[in-house]
């Protein structure tokens, strides 16, 4: 049994104590009228995605987490990994597609080649 090494890609997780932070401070505005309770939904949701949504790379291919649900994407099907004018990872692939990487910087590029089995070379024509 081979063991597949997996690189997780999450968002900062200052980002889901600020969610409980707020989850806390909205208590007892939510508490003092039954329909202000929808307002413990917003923080909640927050902190769920923060602690979900991310990439996760293997020698497999690309899986896409978000607040609900996932998306697999076999490394033949990615034609492109590259950086896009905002600083993020994305993903472009063989139907023309260009997909954002969630969490993934292009700082990150190097490490998420790397969760695939590949490496960069310093030389533009070594393959």
């Amino acid at each position: 049994m081979s063991t597949t090494r997996v690189v997780r890609f999450r968002p900062p997780q200052a980002i889901l104590v600020a969610a409980i932070v707020a989850l806390i401070g909205a208590l007892p505005l939510a508490s003092a009228r039954w329909y202000l309770l929808p307002v413990l939904l917003i923080p909640l949701t927050v902190a769920v995605w923060a602690w979900r949504a991310g990439t996760d790379a293997d020698s497999e291919g690309l899986r896409l987490r978000a607040l609900a649900g996932s998306h697999r994407i076999p490394w033949p099907e990615v034609a492109e990994l590259g950086p896009d004018a905002r600083g993020r990872a994305v993903a472009r692939l063989t139907d023309g597609r260009a997909i954002v990487l969630p969490a993934v910087r292009a700082t990150d590029l190097p490490r998420l080649i790397g969760a695939a089995g590949q490496h960069i070379s310093d030389t533009p024509d070594a393959q």
